[in-house]
Formats: structure tokens, sequence, C-alpha cells
């Protein structure tokens, strides 16, 4: 879950680091350092704990020179956030420092086995470990930088993205992969690299993303050379990256979440366009066109995904089931790859994950292709590892998502979802034409839906600094709102820190009521549906108990307004697309409870937005 940034070229490379640090701090902020060869060939590394605007004072007064340099921002896994544990790591000799995105699970046996060779450690960290282990290679045998990471990377079990320095050799990076992301920009006599390619678009749109097992060659005034670590030489594809660079910037907002909050009316239109028609009366999905016959024969649907993206699953399997009438199953992807699941040919497994690289959900799919099912997946990331390896499936097109609490991403989901329940009903003839035009016709509609409960932020920011000091919330929900239930719960323990927990709203008398006094805000999605005068009844237990209810209602109702102690209205829609509207305001008070406390709402403490470790 780090970032990973490199330069090498005739520009000075500081610059281009620390900006590029900056792009990737979403993905860790607990420290940060730089390497740098100066032009006098010595290897400098600056570390510091914190986030990158620490680093970046911390070398005002040191020499930053140099056109050649790796930096890394940090998510600790192997010891405690420090400057000591910070990458940058040096070798014993500081000839070589290393750069490292995941997690090197033998590591403990390598360092062991080391020590008793007399290399000694600075920092309690698996990476050292690593550069460590590819010095000893290369002096033992006395062999070049690559041939020794080739040698090292036969030892190594675990996930990896590295990149290296070797003070001998100042015009060279090695950089490699294995189950962690790592993009190389190409551009005019220079070369970038990066976790993703947000640090990489301001200078080139030319990139290659390396394979798993690659080890790419970067070398001042050659071509890029990649090969693997039995030093085949591959031919890599060279892409053109279609990102805005105003994409990764706040553009005005006070944060990124808030901006990404408000530019889903857009991000959706963008996730329909070219699948939805201009007459609303028809959904197109290439997918389901080019593989018709596996996915229509699919006795079983199982969807597997993490965190926020689990919960548009728990929403995708209700529209799958209830339009198409196949069964689908909804798996934490972190339980099914290690719980021995049945899966057949038969099945067809959708992966869901905005970044295309969370481990769990990776090591999910091997498993599901390994028993021959069908995989389908749905990603934000272009080019990212799951859509690489999937068969199939649909990109939700809604640009980059910088804040760490996925909003935009999971409504893109979501919808992504609706259209191919309604493309495979269509097909199967499991839905009435009628249902399915009205369908379509107010999906279509959503975008501009999600404007009008846009106009709430205001009253929901005022709300919010009624209940900043709240130290538990529940929220509630039935059908297709429980699912949004769970996801409002997620996004304000992710970003307050307040405890927070979604349950079904029948589920209340089970236990949860026994939480409710008058100190506990229970926040109710109570639109006009099939269940709401069952959802009516679970406000009425809440005020009997005098707990505080926060009611999200249909426009116009004069019922449960007259109860809740605060109601936001929202734009009459169907059913089974109330998520898309719910779930807005839900992230607007979870950002606005985490302002009015204070809390660093794009970077909150101990997450990372694309969890590439287990």
């Amino acid at each position: 879950m780090c970032g990973i940034v490199g330069y090498i070229g005739t520009r000075e490379a500081f610059p281009i680091l620390i900006k590029g640090l900056k792009r990737l701090e979403y993905r860790g902020y607990d420290s940060a350092g730089v390497a740098l060869i100066n032009n006098d060939g010595k290897l400098n590394v600056y570390k510091a704990k914190g986030k990158v605007a620490g680093l970046e004072d911390y070398c005002s007064d040191k020499d930053i020179s140099g056109t050649i340099g790796i930096a890394h921002t940090r998510w600790a896994t192997h010891g405690e956030p420090s400057s000591v544990n910070a990458h940058p790591h040096f070798s014993e000799s500081k000839g070589l420092a290393i750069i490292h995105n995941g997690i090197i699970e033998n590591y403990a046996d390598l360092k062991a086995k080391l020590k008793v060779k007399g290399v000694t450690f600075r920092s309690d960290t698996d990476t050292e470990v690593l550069v460590q282990l590819i010095e000893y290679i290369q002096n033992k045998k006395g062999l070049d930088l690559l041939t020794a990471v080739q040698l090292a990377l036969h030892e190594v079990i675990g996930a990896y993205a590295i990149a290296i320095l070797d003070k001998s050799n100042p015009d060279q990076i090695i950089a490699a992969r294995k189950q962690s992301p790592l993009v190389v920009g190409i551009g005019e006599d220079e070369f970038f690299l990066g976790s993703d390619a947000s640090p990489i678009v301001e200078y080139t749109d030319k990139v290659v993303y390396l394979e798993d097992g690659n080890i790419a060659v970067i070398h001042r005034g050659k071509e890029l050379a990649v090969v693997n670590i039995y030093n085949r030489k591959l031919s890599p594809e060279i892409k053109t990256v279609d990102i805005n660079l105003g994409q990764i910037e706040k553009g005005g907002y006070a944060h990124f979440m808030l901006k990404e909050i408000f530019e889903q009316p857009e991000c959706l239109t963008n996730c329909m366009r070219g699948r939805i028609n201009l007459e609303a009366d028809q959904v197109t999905l290439s997918a389901v066109i080019d593989y018709r016959r596996q996915l229509l024969s699919a006795k079983r649907i199982i969807i597997v995904a993490c965190g926020t993206s689990w919960h548009a699953g728990l929403i995708g399997k209700q529209m799958i089931e209830s339009l198409c009438r196949v069964p689908v199953e909804v798996e934490y992807a972190s339980e099914f790859r290690y719980r021995n699941p049945v899966v057949s040919p038969d099945d067809v497994v959708i992966a869901i994950s905005q970044s295309g690289e969370t481990a769990d959900t990776l090591a999910a799919v091997e498993l599901a292709k390994g028993k021959g099912a069908f995989i389908y997946g749905i990603c934000n990331a272009i080019g990212s590892s799951i859509p690489r390896v999937t068969d199939t499936g649909s990109y939700i097109h809604v640009g980059p998502e910088i804040g760490v609490a996925s909003t935009k991403a999971f409504t893109g989901q979501v919808t992504v979802l609706a259209m191919l329940a309604l493309a495979l009903a269509k097909a199967k003839g499991t839905i009435r034409h009628d249902d399915y035009l009205q369908i379509v016709k107010e999906l279509s509609q959503i975008p501009d839906k999600i404007r009008e409960v846009l106009k709430l932020n205001e009253q929901v920011a005022e709300l919010s600094r009624v209940f900043t000091y709240a130290s538990n919330f529940l929220y509630l929900g039935r059908g297709f709102s429980y699912p949004v239930a769970l996801e409002g719960a997620l996004k304000l323990k992710e970003i307050s820190y307040i405890h927070a927990e979604g349950y079904p709203a029948a589920e209340m008398k089970h236990g949860p009521i026994a939480l409710i006094d008058s100190d506990m805000p229970v926040v109710v999605i109570a639109t006009h549906n099939a269940m709401y005068e069952k959802v009516l009844s679970n406000i009425q237990e809440i005020k009997a108990r005098k707990g505080k209810v926060i009611a999200l209602v249909t426009k116009g109702d004069d019922t449960i307004s007259r109860i809740a102690d605060e109601v936001l209205e929202l734009p009459d829609t169907l059913e089974c697309l109330e998520p898309l509207v719910a779930t807005i305001p839900l992230q607007l008070l979870a950002y606005h409870i985490a302002v009015c406390k204070g809390k660093d709402v794009d970077q909150p403490r101990n997450l990372a937005k694309s969890v590439t470790v287990e």
C-alpha cells in the first residue's frame, strides 16, 4: 500500500519526486524518504516520520541535487512508523538504496541467514533484508546489479514492487514487481516510475505497466529494457494513459473527499456513457455481448470484494437475483481465498476492486480461475492487475479517486452492477419489457437526482455539528438500503473514528436495541418503499427509548418527518436504485462530522487507499 516514485533524466529529480509522493500519499503516510545520486556520485538518503511535507521540510537544508532518484511514502507493515524504518533503505555498505511496496513473507529466515554471515541491520523492516541480500549476492559472486537482483528474487517469498539505486552506476534504476503495481513512464530522454500513473501524467502519457515477474532496467540514454528473473528479454506494451491532471487535484475544494462526493453526478454520467443510449431504453455492455454464453449459462454468481466494494456487491446481489433469477453469493475475498470454497466451471465470479490491485481479491480471482470459473472484473483503475487477469469485465470510469474513504467508486460500482443486471436480465428474458424500460430510464436520471441530493450539503453540515461529540452511531436500513447502512457506518468509522455499526433494521430487536439511549444517534434509511411501514415501526421503537433519529425519507414524507429528530429529504426513485441516492447524504454526514472533529479527512490514520498486502 506504499507509494513508489522514481526519476532518471536531465531535470533535477527532487522536485519531481516530492510532487509524485504528494500525488501518491493516499497510498500511505506513516513516513517518507528519498534517495538521490548527486553529480559527484554520492548516494544521499533522507527520511522523515510522518507525511511528505515533513520530508520536504527536513530536506530544506540538505544536498538534494541529482538527476536520478527514487522516493517512497510508507504504510507500515513490518516495524513501527519511524525515520529508521522509513524507506529508502541502504545496504550495509551504503552502496545500494531500495524502496519497496509489499511484504517479504520469509524475511525472518533470510535475515537470520544473513546475520550468520556477518551482515548487520539498521531497521526492523522486511525491506532492508532484501537490499542486504542483493548486496551480499552481488559482492560474494562479483555480479552486476541486475543479475544480483534476479538471484535474490529467486529466494524471496511474498509480494513486492521495488526500485533500486546503485552508487557505482549512477545512470540506472532497476525496478521489479510481483503482486504489487508498478508503472514506468516514458518521456523524451527521461523515465518516470510510479505505483500508479498519477505522478507520471504531468510529464508523459506513455507508460508501461509491468507484469508480475517483470524487471525493468531503466538506463539513461537507452531504451527501456524489460526482462524476467530468468533474464529472458520481454517486449513490453507501451500504452497511452487517459488521465486529466485536474482529476488528481483538489480544484478549489477543501478536501479530495468533498470534491469526489460532488463529482458523482458527472462520474455516473461517464460511467453510463456509451452503455445507456440517448433514448434511455437500452443497456449495452460489450462483455455481455462478447461472452453471452458464459454469462447466461451461469448456474451461480459469486461476488468477491473487500470493504466498500463488498457493500456494492451486496446491492449487486439483490439486483441480479431480482432481475436475472440466478443465485448470487457475496464473499469477503479475504475469507473466500482461505476456506477451500466450492467453485465449479458453471460459476461466474465477479471481482470488484476500485484499484484493481487489492491483494485478497486478486488471490480470490486466481483461486476461482484455478477451479475453472469464468471471471468478470469490475474496476476503476485502467491497466491494473484485476482487469489483466480476468476473462472480461467493465471499468466504472469515475476517474482517479484520491480520498482514502471511497465515495464515487462505490456509486460507480453500483451503477455498473445495475447495468450488468439489466443487460443479463434482458438477454435471459427474465424481465418484463416495461419493467426493463422503467429501470433503464430511471437509472439514466440518477445523476440529476444526485445533484438534487447534493443541495442538502449545508443542512448536513449544520446537523453534523450537533452529533460531532457522539461516541457511537447506529445505521439501519432494509432491503436495498441495508448495504447502504453498512456503507454509511464504514464511512463514519474511517474518517471520524467514531464507532458505528450498520444493521438490517429488523435485526435491531435482536441485540442492538440494548444500546439505544438519549446519547445514541441512529441513522435510519426510511424512504417510501415496500418496507416503509416496518421501518416506521423501528423508528417508533427507537424514539420510545429516547434515541436520536436522523431519518432519510422520500421528499414529501409527512409521517416520519413528525417523529424523527432530523430529516433529510431525498428525491423519489425506484427501490433498486435507492442506494445511489441514499448513500450521498451519508457520505456528507461522515465528511462534515470528521471536519468538525478536526480529523484528516483524506488521509485517516492507519488506512491507505489501495490494500496491496494482506
